[in-house]
């Protein structure tokens, strides 16, 4: 597409405002809409950013000038939006997970094809700059082929500000969907893509906040590699112990503020309003250093990758090599320069069929809980 992408987003949440700043900052694009039901968040960054603004995502396709959407609302309603983005002739970026079912997945794809438009999933945490580099390392060949997966985390994601449709998981909630998303997207991109089955146990233990608040998942790959996500959004231990306590945006954070149980003890009303006011800075434009969903550790036939507060560590029969690398481009202004490139006709990676990919993970993963079985994997495709 020759000039500026001009794109809209639906949804202003703490993932449609995250956008706002690598927008800004991006040449490609320039944010020419936006559409949130929110009268006063619509309006304050209406004000900020000189877009137009609209109620909704049908009256925001029919502003004059739009070439992509960027879809940012709860996950239930991505399958119609991305139909309606489609149907207008808009190329889309969506958000993580695409949807609830595999089957929904492959009809956003349809209408995307049948469209000719494109079709992206992001923000997931595989666009962070360290899990990029750890699979040009092996890609690369020199520490062999991967063996072992490792990604763990341990937040309080079920005590932080939620909607009530964050904890159902028919509407796309719990951590397995939600922050599985992240995990898998990483497992599949480090390992190649190619899962092959699935063998998982999800936990729903605390009874002031009933969802799926725990999981782990054991990934087996087409050529013999292994991978775990482990995930515990409880809020008692914190994963930035793993991390030489720096955060998922890439802050030292000090023990006392890295978890939160305090959600349990507001009313509905209390708690949408919390979530509404964090949202406003949940995630930051910039960090000194590394995002950190937790600690990925990648286990080769001759060496270990691992991240480091500011990049990598490679072990080695050479020893401990620490790689850096920059922090100037955040994981979001990584998600808009691939959307760019597959706006102008380049393969990537984060397409709807990998998206799909991602999501099938995540479903058998719950299925594999619910029935204590083993799940086969049909969808999976190899990195691009």
């Amino acid at each position: 597409m020759p000039g500026t992408i001009r794109i809209g987003i639906v949804g202003l949440g703490a993932a449609g405002r995250a956008f706002l700043p690598p927008i800004r900052d991006n040449p490609a694009f320039r944010l020419a809409a936006i559409a949130e039901p929110v009268a006063e968040a619509r309006e304050a960054v209406a004000a900020e950013t000189g877009a137009a603004a609209y109620p909704d995502l049908p009256s925001m396709l029919k502003h004059p000038h739009l070439d992509a959407v960027y879809i940012a609302t709860p996950t239930e309603l991505h399958p119609e939006h991305v139909a309606l983005a489609c149907a207008a002739g808009k190329h889309v970026l969506t958000e993580k997970p695409m949807a609830i079912r595999v089957e929904q997945a492959q009809a956003m794809i349809d209408a995307a094809d049948r469209a000719g438009v494109k079709l992206l999933v992001g923000h997931s945490h595989s666009y962070d700059l360290p899990i990029r580099r750890m699979r040009e390392i092996i890609a690369s060949g020199t520490l062999g082929r991967v063996r072992m997966i490792h990604t763990w985390n341990f937040t309080d994601w079920m005590h932080r500000p939620r909607r009530p449709d964050e904890f159902d998981t028919g509407q796309g909630g719990g951590v397995t969907y939600r922050q599985g998303a992240h995990q898998i997207d990483i497992i599949r991109l480090l390992g190649g893509g190619l899962a092959k089955s699935v063998r998982a146990t999800t936990f729903d233990w605390d009874p002031a906040r009933r969802s799926i608040g725990a999981h782990t998942i054991y990934v087996s790959f087409a050529d013999g590699a292994a991978a775990t996500a482990v995930y515990n959004g409880y809020g008692y231990f914190s994963g930035m112990e793993l991390t030489s306590d720096v955060g998922e945006w890439g802050f030292v954070e000090p023990a006392a503020k890295r978890v939160s149980r305090s959600s349990v003890a507001l009313t509905p009303e209390q708690e949408l309003e919390a979530k509404r006011k964090r949202a406003k800075n949940a995630i930051p434009a910039s960090a000194p250093h590394q995002p950190h969903f937790g600690l990925t550790l990648v286990s080769c036939e001759r060496g270990d990758i691992r991240q480091s507060p500011d990049g990598l560590y490679v072990y080695s029969e050479q020893g401990r090599e620490a790689v850096a690398l920059p922090t100037e481009r955040s994981p979001r202004a990584l998600v808009l320069e691939e959307f760019a490139q597959a706006i102008g006709g380049a393969a990537t990676t984060h397409s709807g069929r990998w998206g799909l990919a991602n999501l099938e993970v995540c479903t058998a993963a719950i299925e594999s809980s619910r029935t204590a079985r083993e799940i086969e994997l049909k969808h999976q495709v190899a990195v691009a």
